[in-house]
């Protein structure tokens, strides 16, 4: 299928030498479009054209199969602190790239967590997602206030935006680690507000 995603992870693994080592073994079962190293350093390990073995089980606005419509870019970070600077204007200097050739929109950016979070967290809470949407490179929520801040529209509001919402406490993990990691407790107001701005700029 055409690409109409591209999932960033974070590969949990103590250096780059082990990721990369991960990523090219055949009995690893596992497999990225690209990886990036800490310094900057970005190997191609599969062709954009083919398919990569990275996200596994999962869906996002209704569609399963994630491997075979994304470009998987795995980030050599262990999840526990922040993506270095080298890495993260490189991941700013490809993006661009890959969405032009595929006619990739920000809303396609998006998280490991987000099309599976039930079983994934990366790239986490310490991951600049903010960065990415100043840049035109993914959808952030805007700081406008007024809207109707009635909780049972969250789930309307985050299947709007992509989420499978089968487990809404796991939707509601990886929804805050990325737009709000700083939140604590059940869901409140500024979630639902956050929520329906995302759905706003989702839809555009």
């Amino acid at each position: 299928m055409r690409p109409i995603l591209i999932v960033l992870h974070y590969t949990a693994m103590e250096t780059s030498e082990a990721a990369l080592d991960r990523l090219i073994d055949p009995k690893a079962e596992v497999s990225a479009h690209y990886l990036i190293c800490e310094d900057g350093i970005v190997y191609q390990m599969v062709d954009e054209t083919m398919r990569a073995w990275h996200a596994g089980a999962g869906s996002w606005q209704g569609m399963g199969d994630i491997n075979s419509r994304s470009i998987g870019i795995e980030l050599c970070n262990r999840g526990d602190h922040p993506f270095a600077e080298s890495q993260m204007a490189a991941l700013c200097s490809l993006l661009p790239e890959i969405m032009t050739r595929w006619s990739i929109l920000p809303s396609g950016v998006i998280a490991h967590s987000d099309v599976a979070p039930t079983r994934k967290i990366d790239p986490g809470p310490k991951f600049d997602w903010q960065r990415l949407a100043i840049q035109g490179l993914t959808v952030w929520p805007d700081e406008e206030s007024g809207y109707d801040t009635d909780l049972q529209c969250w789930a309307q509001h985050a299947a709007a935006i992509g989420y499978d919402m089968a487990e809404p406490d796991a939707v509601l993990a990886a929804f805050r680690a990325r737009f709000r990691p700083w939140a604590k407790g059940p869901l409140d107001d500024e979630d639902v507000r956050r929520s329906e701005r995302l759905k706003k700029s989702c839809m555009i």
